[in-house]
């Protein structure tokens, strides 16, 4: 059953000024133009917008419908007598007019032909188009990010820390920079080796013998922002359960350093 919006959608109203639908079709659009205003109203647009499109690009017709029509015009004058010459102009009438409709159907046809191929184009150039809109919006955050980064380990008051890897991890390493004035810590996870799915790493705060977490550490990043905690005295990394832990497991201590 079709409704507004199919119709509008898939070009069946195009294909009824064509010709191009089936008796059943035909009456279907009919009715439903008879019962939806706003639908013929559309119609009525793309009726007029068809002739006008057909006069403004009209072409001209091929050298065989030519023929055609010339061939139909002296058979006519052959064919009928003198005494019949009223009956005989108004048969000439009628073939050169079903001709002319054959024209602009070819040419109604081309022009729809053109006329989707232009939608489709533009629809791809919109597409482009945002795609490109979001990988600028994509670069602008990165960049937007990466200015942010460095404006903070280059703060006069940042101090970078490096937390080399113990006995339980010697390949393992990762750079914080702390900056106890604005209470920020950042961290390079870059150089901590790749763990399985099931475990994940985790900083902590060493306050007066209390270890207090600062966060799961993404692996995956150049940079995170960590939890800053007062009166610090170490910064340690663990190998924790995958999601973090509430409580360090201190025999899987991998780095720390002191501040």
């Amino acid at each position: 059953m079709m409704d507004r919006n199919s119709i509008k959608d898939t070009g069946i109203l195009e294909q009824y000024l064509l010709g191009e639908l089936s008796k059943e079709q035909q009456l279907e659009v009919e009715n439903i133009l008879k019962e939806d205003t706003e639908l013929r109203e559309y119609f009525n647009k793309i009726e007029s917008d068809f002739q006008n499109m057909a006069f403004e690009n009209a072409i001209t017709p091929p050298p065989h419908i030519k023929n055609v029509i010339l061939d139909t015009v002296q058979s006519q004058s052959v064919t009928k007598s003198i005494s019949l010459q009223a009956k005989k102009q108004s048969t000439i009438y009628l073939a050169v007019a079903a001709s002319f409709a054959i024209l602009f159907m070819i040419s109604s046809g081309w022009l729809y032909t053109q006329w989707q191929q232009s939608k489709n184009e533009i629809q791809l150039v919109q597409n482009e188009t945002s795609n490109l809109k979001d990988r600028i919006v994509a670069l602008e955050q990165n960049l937007n990010e990466t200015n942010k980064w460095y404006q903070a380990i280059n703060n006069p008051n940042t101090l970078q820390l490096v937390l080399k890897g113990n006995q339980a991890s010697p390949a393992s390493s990762a750079i914080t920079y702390v900056n106890h004035k604005e209470k920020t810590v950042l961290l390079n996870p870059q150089g901590l080796a790749i763990l399985d799915n099931e475990h994940t790493y985790q900083m902590w705060a060493d306050v007066e013998g209390e270890m207090i977490d600062m966060g799961v550490i993404s692996t995956g990043k150049e940079m995170i922002a960590m939890k800053y905690i007062d009166h610090a005295e170490s910064i340690n990394i663990t190998i924790e359960p995958s999601g973090g832990n509430d409580h360090p497991t201190v025999e899987r201590l991998i780095a720390n350093v002191l501040l």
